[in-house]
């Protein structure tokens, strides 16, 4: 009973994992013994490789990029290939806990024993989430893969033809001699432009940390040696991975992280905004957007400039999809501030009032039977008579449009709709131009259309730019007390006083009495 009880214990934390992988034993399938495509054998000779030679792995989420390296004679390491991502699940961002669906970021190392031939994704290798700083930062979670099958709940997902090709150049640098291959997770490429950009993304400080490690490789071209201070990893030789918490940086690594800060600060101070990148659930590379060849016969430079020709990985097999509906909208990029809180973009023109206070507007223009108008830039130079005014745009209907904000900039509980829980709502509702009490007469101006197009983007008129015109009819200007009248007497009645109700003879009786 005992081996039957095992059994059923590694069965049950399978079926807990993210990507409920078989177990790693048993089974008669033969897929893992694909031998490396002759094209890839030719490439590695070209780079001076061989297949025993050993390996190091980087992928990158935002990009849904995967990159092979192989050190060749030389001692350092060269890119040999670059798979697309065929599905990763979540945000940018580490995993944090058990069912967060998100796909891990770090610095992990795979040994022969997480390869499993027998995976029901096709071929898969176990990333070793969480590693000893996952589980310093009290991250939880189990058996997050790299494998076949488009699908993924925290995993990395390769189409099956791109995983037999990685678990074959895998399983060569273990029959060479290597014993563990570094498996490097990123949210997105390393570069200057991306921190700029997500400088103020909560995740920001994480990010830095891992930099230090990609700085590393990349100037040297050599994996850098892991060590664990405290919650934070660092990087370097052989005081790194002894726990040093303070390594010795190499001159190179120093150099380009230097320029690296120097970039970041003129990108910052050229304008570069502030982002956060938001998914509805993870991405997808987008060469299998589209499954029909014919689909890329417009993206010849987009082929000559990509690392893999998208007409090649259009004819793979995807198999089941996981959440096809989620890559629909793709990712949404929103400016935040210091404290990567998304802010909301004022319109240019007038400002456009809530759904609610635009509501309550048109409840009482109808209750009073009339509509509210504004003298238009127009009507200003050249006035009409109110009937004449008046008339025409009384047969007109409302422009709604103009009210009703449907979209996330305008209106925040839209913006909360669409995005969700991803950001605190605890924190204070951000003011907004709509609802500040002084657009309410900008409001009504908007509320039905103007004889002139240049009226609905002019501001309130005042009163006192008709007096001149009213005053030229029988007498005239009085500059010095025109200009010192108060206008807020005046501004005051615009929600209550229309055309059509004030005598023709009100504006000559108000400049007699001022």
């Amino acid at each position: 009973m005992r081996p039957l009880a095992a059994a059923s214990l590694v069965a049950l934390a399978i079926s807990l994992g993210a990507c409920q992988d078989s177990t790693f034993g048993g089974g008669g399938s033969t897929r893992h013994l694909t031998p490396i495509p002759q094209k890839t054998l030719a490439l590695m000779q070209t780079k001076g490789m061989s297949q025993g030679d050993p390996i190091l792995i980087r992928a990158y989420k935002r990009e849904a990029e995967m990159e092979v390296w192989k050190r060749g004679s030389s001692g350092q390491y060269a890119l040999l290939k670059t798979f697309p991502i065929c599905r990763w699940s979540g945000q940018l961002g580490p995993k944090t806990k058990q069912g967060d669906r998100q796909a891990p970021e770090g610095f992990y190392t795979i040994t022969p024993g997480q390869m499993n031939p027998n995976s029901s994704y096709y071929l898969s290798f176990d990333t070793g989430y969480p590693n000893a700083f996952d589980r310093a930062n009290g991250r939880t979670g189990n058996y997050i893969m790299v494998h076949g099958t488009c699908s993924s709940a925290g995993c990395f997902a390769m189409t099956d033809e791109s995983m037999a090709e990685i678990y074959a150049i895998a399983r060569e640098a273990f029959a060479g001699g290597q014993r563990g291959f570094q498996f490097q997770s990123y949210p997105f490429r390393m570069t200057a432009q991306n921190f700029a950009k997500f400088r103020n993304d909560p995740n920001a400080p994480f990010w830095k940390n891992l930099k230090e490690g990609s700085d590393h490789f990349e100037a040297l071209k050599e994996e850098p040696r892991v060590g664990l201070c405290g919650n934070r990893y660092v990087f370097g030789g052989a005081d790194a991975a002894a726990g040093s918490c303070s390594p010795k940086v190499d001159t190179l690594v120093a150099e380009k992280r230097e320029r690296d800060n120097r970039e970041i600060a003129e990108l910052v101070g050229k304008g570069t905004a502030a982002t956060r990148v938001v998914y509805d659930d993870g991405g997808q590379n987008p060469v299998f957007r589209q499954q029909q060849p014919s689909a890329f016969a417009s993206l010849t430079h987009a082929e000559e400039a990509l690392p893999y020709a998208p007409k090649d990985y259009a004819r793979h097999n995807l198999g089941e999809v996981s959440r096809p509906e989620t890559l629909a909208a793709g990712p949404r990029e929103i400016e935040v501030d210091a404290k990567g809180r998304p802010l909301m973009t004022a319109s240019i023109e007038a400002p456009i009032p809530t759904k609610a206070a635009a509501a309550a507007l048109a409840r009482k223009d109808e209750r009073k039977g009339n509509r509210r108008e504004e003298p238009s830039l127009v009507a200003q130079a050249a006035p009409a008579t109110p009937a004449a005014a008046t008339a025409p745009e009384a047969a007109k209907p409302a422009a709604p449009a103009r009210i009703a904000v449907a979209d996330a900039d305008g209106d925040m509980s839209a913006y909360q709709k669409a995005f969700g829980n991803l950001f605190n709502k605890g924190n204070p509702t951000p003011a907004t131009p709509a609802a500040d009490a002084a657009t309410v007469p900008a409001a009504a101006a908007v509320a039905a259309p103007e004889p002139s197009k240049t009226a609905r983007t002019a501001p309130v008129a005042k009163t006192a730019h008709a007096v001149p015109a009213a005053q030229s009819r029988k007498e005239p200007a009085k500059p010095a007390r025109a200009e010192t009248r108060p206008d807020a007497k005046a501004e005051s009645r615009p929600e209550t006083r229309t055309e059509a109700k004030v005598p023709a003879k009100a504006p000559e009786k108000t400049a007699a009495k001022n």
